[in-house]
């Protein structure tokens, strides 16, 4: 039998971490809304999603289009 080696306790996945603050953070939300379902803006408001950010560069266009 074949067992994998444990990493060390300080191994830790950032993007997982993220992911759980942010549904903790949807957790509380909606546990001080009121009604059955968070609205898709207050959703975004707690996610920061569509917040104005450093403007990119534009996307590149087909030369064939």
């Amino acid at each position: 039998m074949c067992v994998a080696a444990l990493r060390g306790a300080t191994v830790q996945d950032h993007v997982a971490l993220v992911e759980i603050e942010l549904c903790g953070e949807l957790m509380i939300a909606a546990s001080a809304a009121e009604g059955d379902r968070l609205s898709p803006d207050l959703i975004d408001e707690v996610l920061n999603v569509g917040q104005p950010g450093p403007p990119g560069p534009p996307p590149e266009r087909n030369p064939w289009d």
